[in-house]
Protein backbone atom coordinates (compact mmCIF):
# COMPACT_ATOMS: atom_id res chain seq x y z
CA UNK A 1 0.00 0.00 0.00
CA UNK A 2 1.35 3.24 -0.70
CA UNK A 3 1.84 5.48 2.08
CA UNK A 4 -1.30 7.57 1.40
CA UNK A 5 -4.98 6.70 1.46
CA UNK A 6 -6.11 8.11 -1.90
CA UNK A 7 -10.34 9.25 -0.94
CA UNK A 8 -13.07 9.94 -2.65
CA UNK A 9 -16.26 11.78 -0.40
CA UNK A 10 -19.99 11.02 -2.17
CA UNK A 11 -22.41 12.33 -0.62
CA UNK A 12 -25.78 14.53 -1.75
CA UNK A 13 -25.57 16.95 0.87
CA UNK A 14 -23.09 20.12 0.09
CA UNK A 15 -22.49 21.08 4.43
CA UNK A 16 -21.68 17.64 4.36
CA UNK A 17 -19.07 17.09 1.75
CA UNK A 18 -17.81 20.20 2.63
CA UNK A 19 -17.65 18.94 6.57
CA UNK A 20 -15.60 15.80 5.34
CA UNK A 21 -13.52 17.90 3.07
CA UNK A 22 -12.08 20.13 6.01
CA UNK A 23 -11.90 17.03 8.56
CA UNK A 24 -9.61 15.05 5.75
CA UNK A 25 -7.23 17.95 4.49
CA UNK A 26 -6.02 17.88 8.73
CA UNK A 27 -5.50 14.05 8.48
CA UNK A 28 -2.10 13.07 7.41
CA UNK A 29 -1.54 11.02 4.60
CA UNK A 30 -4.81 11.45 3.00
CA UNK A 31 -5.45 12.87 -0.21
CA UNK A 32 -8.81 13.86 -1.04
CA UNK A 33 -9.00 13.03 -5.06
CA UNK A 34 -12.49 13.82 -5.96
CA UNK A 35 -15.99 14.46 -4.60
CA UNK A 36 -19.48 13.49 -6.58
CA UNK A 37 -23.15 14.67 -5.30
CA UNK A 38 -24.81 11.98 -6.65
CA UNK A 39 -24.73 8.39 -7.46
CA UNK A 40 -24.37 8.12 -11.07
CA UNK A 41 -21.42 10.74 -10.90
CA UNK A 42 -20.34 8.50 -7.95
CA UNK A 43 -19.64 5.44 -9.85
CA UNK A 44 -18.13 7.80 -13.22
CA UNK A 45 -15.50 9.19 -10.09
CA UNK A 46 -14.79 5.98 -8.75
CA UNK A 47 -14.14 4.17 -11.59
CA UNK A 48 -11.92 6.82 -13.03
CA UNK A 49 -9.85 7.89 -9.85
CA UNK A 50 -9.39 4.45 -8.33
CA UNK A 51 -9.48 5.41 -4.90
CA UNK A 52 -8.14 3.60 -2.01
CA UNK A 53 -11.35 4.31 0.33
CA UNK A 54 -14.95 5.94 -0.70
CA UNK A 55 -16.62 7.66 2.12
CA UNK A 56 -20.26 6.99 1.05
CA UNK A 57 -23.65 8.36 1.64
CA UNK A 58 -26.36 5.42 1.67
CA UNK A 59 -29.10 7.65 1.04
CA UNK A 60 -29.13 9.53 -2.24
CA UNK A 61 -32.05 10.03 -4.85
CA UNK A 62 -31.70 7.82 -7.66
CA UNK A 63 -29.09 5.69 -6.97
CA UNK A 64 -27.96 5.10 -2.86
CA UNK A 65 -24.95 4.03 -1.40
CA UNK A 66 -25.52 0.49 -1.87
CA UNK A 67 -26.71 1.00 -5.90
CA UNK A 68 -22.91 2.78 -6.34
CA UNK A 69 -21.45 -0.25 -4.88
CA UNK A 70 -23.64 -2.85 -7.40
CA UNK A 71 -22.33 -0.97 -10.09
CA UNK A 72 -18.48 -0.61 -9.50
CA UNK A 73 -16.01 -2.78 -11.42
CA UNK A 74 -13.16 -0.87 -8.85
CA UNK A 75 -13.36 -2.19 -5.40
CA UNK A 76 -12.25 0.76 -2.69
CA UNK A 77 -12.99 -0.11 0.78
CA UNK A 78 -16.01 1.29 1.89
CA UNK A 79 -16.50 3.93 5.09
CA UNK A 80 -20.63 4.44 5.30
CA UNK A 81 -21.64 7.99 6.34
CA UNK A 82 -25.72 8.18 7.37
CA UNK A 83 -27.96 9.83 9.20
CA UNK A 84 -29.61 6.70 10.91
CA UNK A 85 -28.36 4.29 13.00
CA UNK A 86 -30.84 1.07 10.79
CA UNK A 87 -28.08 1.88 7.83
CA UNK A 88 -25.42 1.22 10.56
CA UNK A 89 -26.66 -2.42 10.18
CA UNK A 90 -26.78 -2.80 6.97
CA UNK A 91 -23.35 -1.51 6.17
CA UNK A 92 -21.62 -4.18 7.95
CA UNK A 93 -23.77 -6.21 6.18
CA UNK A 94 -22.21 -5.79 3.01
CA UNK A 95 -18.19 -5.73 4.63
CA UNK A 96 -18.23 -1.93 4.73
CA UNK A 97 -15.10 -0.99 7.24
CA UNK A 98 -16.89 1.30 9.14
CA UNK A 99 -19.80 4.12 9.49
CA UNK A 100 -20.05 7.65 10.57
CA UNK A 101 -23.07 8.63 11.74
CA UNK A 102 -23.73 12.66 10.42
CA UNK A 103 -22.99 15.14 11.91
CA UNK A 104 -19.39 13.34 11.24
CA UNK A 105 -16.86 14.52 14.06
CA UNK A 106 -13.13 14.64 13.55
CA UNK A 107 -11.98 11.48 16.15
CA UNK A 108 -14.46 9.50 14.52
CA UNK A 109 -13.55 9.83 11.34
CA UNK A 110 -10.15 9.41 11.94
CA UNK A 111 -10.99 5.73 13.90
CA UNK A 112 -12.39 4.79 10.76
CA UNK A 113 -9.11 5.91 8.85
CA UNK A 114 -7.56 4.21 11.37
CA UNK A 115 -9.45 0.93 10.31
CA UNK A 116 -9.13 1.59 6.54
CA UNK A 117 -4.90 1.20 6.84
CA UNK A 118 -5.57 -1.77 8.52
CA UNK A 119 -7.39 -3.36 6.05
CA UNK A 120 -5.54 -1.85 3.11
CA UNK A 121 -2.44 -3.81 4.47
CA UNK A 122 -4.27 -6.52 5.11
CA UNK A 123 -6.50 -7.89 2.59
CA UNK A 124 -8.10 -6.31 -0.79
CA UNK A 125 -11.25 -4.40 -1.36
CA UNK A 126 -14.27 -7.03 -1.31
CA UNK A 127 -16.07 -7.42 -5.06
CA UNK A 128 -18.98 -5.35 -4.15
CA UNK A 129 -21.17 -6.19 -6.77
CA UNK A 130 -21.56 -9.56 -5.87
CA UNK A 131 -22.00 -8.49 -2.22
CA UNK A 132 -24.67 -6.46 -3.05
CA UNK A 133 -26.29 -8.55 -5.38
CA UNK A 134 -26.29 -11.50 -2.63
CA UNK A 135 -27.24 -9.53 0.22
CA UNK A 136 -30.58 -8.47 -1.63
CA UNK A 137 -31.07 -11.58 -2.62
CA UNK A 138 -31.17 -13.01 0.49
CA UNK A 139 -32.86 -9.99 2.78
CA UNK A 140 -35.79 -9.78 0.19
CA UNK A 141 -39.10 -11.26 -0.39
CA UNK A 142 -40.85 -10.02 -3.59
CA UNK A 143 -44.40 -9.43 -4.56
CA UNK A 144 -46.68 -11.49 -7.35
CA UNK A 145 -49.14 -8.78 -7.78
CA UNK A 146 -49.51 -5.58 -7.46
CA UNK A 147 -52.61 -3.27 -7.13
CA UNK A 148 -53.11 -1.09 -9.70
CA UNK A 149 -56.09 1.09 -10.82
CA UNK A 150 -59.09 0.49 -13.51
CA UNK A 151 -61.44 3.18 -13.92
CA UNK A 152 -63.26 2.48 -10.41
CA UNK A 153 -61.96 -0.88 -10.16
CA UNK A 154 -58.76 -1.59 -8.56
CA UNK A 155 -56.97 -4.98 -10.06
CA UNK A 156 -54.47 -7.05 -8.59
CA UNK A 157 -51.82 -7.40 -11.45
CA UNK A 158 -49.46 -10.39 -11.67
CA UNK A 159 -45.62 -8.99 -11.58
CA UNK A 160 -44.93 -11.44 -14.74
CA UNK A 161 -47.21 -9.80 -17.00
CA UNK A 162 -45.51 -6.19 -16.50
CA UNK A 163 -43.25 -4.84 -19.22
CA UNK A 164 -42.02 -1.53 -17.58
CA UNK A 165 -43.03 1.35 -15.18
CA UNK A 166 -42.88 4.97 -16.12
CA UNK A 167 -43.62 7.85 -14.93
CA UNK A 168 -45.96 10.77 -16.45
CA UNK A 169 -46.72 13.66 -15.21
CA UNK A 170 -45.53 12.25 -11.96
CA UNK A 171 -47.77 9.62 -12.08
CA UNK A 172 -46.17 6.05 -12.39
CA UNK A 173 -48.27 3.62 -14.84
CA UNK A 174 -47.37 0.23 -15.32
CA UNK A 175 -47.06 -1.65 -19.26
CA UNK A 176 -48.28 -4.53 -20.18
CA UNK A 177 -48.56 -6.12 -23.66
CA UNK A 178 -51.60 -3.66 -24.81
CA UNK A 179 -52.38 -1.39 -22.11
CA UNK A 180 -51.43 0.55 -18.97
CA UNK A 181 -52.32 1.08 -15.52
CA UNK A 182 -51.87 3.92 -12.82
CA UNK A 183 -50.51 2.80 -9.42
CA UNK A 184 -49.75 4.64 -6.13
CA UNK A 185 -46.04 3.97 -5.83
CA UNK A 186 -43.01 5.73 -6.90
CA UNK A 187 -40.55 4.58 -8.72
CA UNK A 188 -38.40 3.90 -5.98
CA UNK A 189 -40.67 2.07 -4.09
CA UNK A 190 -41.50 0.03 -6.77
CA UNK A 191 -37.78 -0.65 -7.02
CA UNK A 192 -37.20 -1.47 -3.36
CA UNK A 193 -40.65 -3.72 -3.61
CA UNK A 194 -39.60 -5.77 -6.84
CA UNK A 195 -36.52 -8.71 -7.78
CA UNK A 196 -33.88 -6.82 -8.72
CA UNK A 197 -32.87 -9.75 -10.89
CA UNK A 198 -35.96 -9.29 -13.13
CA UNK A 199 -36.66 -5.19 -12.69
CA UNK A 200 -33.91 -2.94 -13.75
CA UNK A 201 -33.72 1.05 -13.51
CA UNK A 202 -33.09 2.04 -16.83
CA UNK A 203 -33.69 5.47 -16.59
CA UNK A 204 -34.79 8.12 -13.72
CA UNK A 205 -38.31 7.98 -15.15
CA UNK A 206 -38.32 3.79 -15.84
CA UNK A 207 -38.06 0.48 -14.80
CA UNK A 208 -37.57 -2.28 -17.35
CA UNK A 209 -38.90 -6.15 -16.88
CA UNK A 210 -35.62 -7.49 -18.35
CA UNK A 211 -37.59 -10.43 -19.48
CA UNK A 212 -39.78 -8.93 -22.07
CA UNK A 213 -36.73 -6.68 -23.53
CA UNK A 214 -35.94 -8.26 -27.10
CA UNK A 215 -32.66 -5.99 -27.86
CA UNK A 216 -30.56 -3.72 -27.46
CA UNK A 217 -30.70 -1.16 -29.80
CA UNK A 218 -27.60 1.26 -30.41
CA UNK A 219 -28.61 5.00 -30.56
CA UNK A 220 -26.95 8.15 -31.35
CA UNK A 221 -23.81 9.39 -29.18
CA UNK A 222 -22.82 6.18 -27.90
CA UNK A 223 -26.04 5.60 -26.33
CA UNK A 224 -28.81 2.71 -26.29
CA UNK A 225 -32.35 1.66 -25.97
CA UNK A 226 -34.33 -1.24 -24.89
CA UNK A 227 -36.53 -2.95 -27.68
CA UNK A 228 -39.76 -4.37 -25.82
CA UNK A 229 -41.90 -7.31 -26.81
CA UNK A 230 -44.93 -5.52 -26.57
CA UNK A 231 -47.13 -5.25 -28.89
CA UNK A 232 -45.80 -1.93 -30.41
CA UNK A 233 -42.42 -2.80 -29.90
CA UNK A 234 -41.15 -0.07 -27.90
CA UNK A 235 -38.13 1.58 -27.55
CA UNK A 236 -37.19 2.58 -24.27
CA UNK A 237 -34.10 4.75 -23.49
CA UNK A 238 -30.91 3.42 -21.45
CA UNK A 239 -29.30 5.68 -19.43
CA UNK A 240 -25.61 6.34 -19.29
CA UNK A 241 -24.97 4.94 -16.12
CA UNK A 242 -27.37 2.43 -16.13
CA UNK A 243 -26.05 1.23 -19.57
CA UNK A 244 -22.87 0.23 -18.05
CA UNK A 245 -24.58 -1.48 -15.02
CA UNK A 246 -26.50 -3.51 -18.14
CA UNK A 247 -23.63 -4.28 -19.63
CA UNK A 248 -21.07 -5.49 -16.59
CA UNK A 249 -24.02 -7.57 -15.44
CA UNK A 250 -25.29 -9.12 -18.55
CA UNK A 251 -21.89 -9.33 -20.12
CA UNK A 252 -22.96 -7.65 -23.58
Amino acid sequence: MSATVRVVVVDDEKLARARLGRLLKKEDGVELVGEASDGRSAVELIEREKPDLALLDVQMPEMDGFAVLEALAHSPQVVFATAHDAYAIKAFEVHAIDYLLKPVSAERLREALRRVRERLDSEPAPDWSKIVSSFRAEQRRFPEQIPVHKGKQILLLPVDEIYWFEVEYRLVYAHTASDRFMTNFTLKELEEKLDPEVFFRAHKSRIVNLRFVQSIVPWFGGRFKLMMRDQAATELELSRAQARVLRRRMQW
